[in-house]
């Protein structure tokens, strides 16, 4: 258990190291990432399975005719309500995103939650994302994989040190899972969860996400997440370019988390109706928005993919934007299992893709690539949200297999994690955290 609030307990690396310890810490991190691997892997082919079904229900509900479309809003508003009802009267802490709630116990804000814990993130989360709620996959990958590290350090009967080391490095392990990003998994337990450089820490998520990897890609496969076209460096000139769409990614990071949380005090107001109802009605709404437009609806690797590839109409691509915009905020408010930085990562590319669009445009003497500019999307988007520059720009590199866009990523990344902390915006994480904290 954490230490009892106002007692500090002597940091690791205060103490002279212990390598027998270490070194069965070591072991467990390979174990942990094992374990997270495949609870995560697990659950990228249930969801991947399950959104095939969502797909075979539309389409067989479409050959009903109109009848088809309360059969589809009603199908997803009972999913959503279900997945609402298991968490409150099972597991309250499954709700939402998982992060903050891991940051809070590694911070000894909060207690670890019960592992049961672990199937109800496994089958709240199935069912809202193959709803169509705009979640992602990674907050229920994260999660699980730091409880089930939780569980496996008390049943070798670890100290807090150890425990606490394990956590992080599983939720870094189901962070990694969840994108196929190893590397990025590893930094986002120093960067994002402890925010510092600690040795035994390090070691276990290294040692978590290599083995979560390992095991993940027995049933995943090895390739990127994303297919992006090979890229040549960016020229001088174009790269100025990408300091502007940081700016612009800075403020409209700032707007998501202004309407995120704004968007969650207005259904808390609503707290007279159970939230199986409030849930339920955010399935319903987006059942009907899945009826007349499928693909836009879901986690969204598919539109991140099609705008990756640079296909469709900037008209439609803003539309779509705006659209997803609204309905991650409404989605994560549901109070469901389910991630942001899948919805982000949609975000991202959909602004970087409009903002090179309207570069070629307006500067035709450049040799300006829309689809590099919605792969800097991403990590600039991400940075200003979640103020993490180093995990954003890696993960979207392991993702796109995109090492060219590097420079251009620390541009963009500068300016959008810039301008949010001028405009004194929290870190979404940082705000969540305090929510379930108070």
């Amino acid at each position: 258990m954490p230490p009892a609030a106002g007692l500090r307990r002597p940091e690791p690396e205060d103490e002279p190291v212990d390598r027998g310890n270490l070194l069965v810490l070591a072991v467990l991190s390979l174990v942990v990432g094992a374990a997270a691997g495949l609870i995560g892997a697990v659950f990228r082919v249930s969801l991947q399975r399950a959104d095939g079904l969502r797909d075979t229900l539309i389409a067989g509900a479409h050959g009903l005719g109109l009848v088809g479309l309360p059969i589809v809003s009603a199908t997803c508003a009972c999913a959503v309500g279900t997945a609402a009802w298991l968490v409150r009267r099972f597991s309250p802490y499954a709700s939402g995103s998982g992060i903050p709630h891991v940051e809070a116990v590694l911070n000894e804000e909060l207690p670890q939650a019960p592992f049961w814990l672990i199937p109800v993130k496994f089958v709240g989360g199935l069912l809202a994302i193959s709803s169509g709620l705009a979640l992602g996959r990674e907050g229920p990958s994260v999660q699980m994989g730091a409880s089930v590290a939780h569980l496996l350090g008390k049943i070798f009967r670890r100290n807090w040190f150890d425990c606490r080391a394990l956590l992080a490095a599983g939720a870094g392990a189901g962070l990694a899972t969840a994108f196929n990003a190893p590397i990025a998994g590893a930094i986002f337990v120093l960067e994002e969860l402890v925010r510092r450089f600690e040795t035994r820490i390090a070691i276990a998520a290294l040692g978590a996400s290599a083995t979560a990897i390992a095991v993940a890609r027995l049933f995943l496969g090895e390739a990127p997440d994303f297919h992006v076209e090979p890229m040549g460096f960016v020229d001088t000139e174009t790269q100025s370019l990408f300091f502007v769409l940081g700016i612009v990614a800075g403020f409209a990071a700032v707007a998501y988390n202004q309407t995120l949380l704004r968007t969650i005090a207005a259904f808390d107001k609503l707290d007279r109706w159970p939230v199986e109802l409030r849930a339920g009605l955010v399935g319903a709404a987006v059942g009907t928005l899945a009826w007349f437009t499928p693909e836009w609806v879901g986690g969204g690797e598919v539109i991140t993919q099609r705008t990756l590839a640079g296909t469709g109409a900037m008209s439609v691509i803003a539309s779509v934007f705006l659209l997803r915009f609204a309905l991650g905020a409404a989605s994560y408010a549901a109070q469901t299992p389910g991630g942001l930085f899948a919805p982000m990562l949609v975000l991202g590319a959909q602004l970087g893709l409009v903002f090179g669009d309207l570069c070629r445009l307006g500067l035709p003497s450049l040799e300006i690539r829309p689809e590099g500019f919605a792969v800097v999307g991403m990590a600039a988007f991400f940075t200003g949200v979640v103020r993490a520059p180093i995990t954003g720009i890696v993960l979207v590199i392991e993702m796109t297999a995109s090492f060219t866009m590097l420079l251009p990523m620390l541009g963009a990344c500068f300016t959008a994690m810039l301008v949010p902390t001028l405009l004194s915006n929290a870190p979404i994480y940082d705000s969540l955290r305090k929510r379930a904290s108070s």
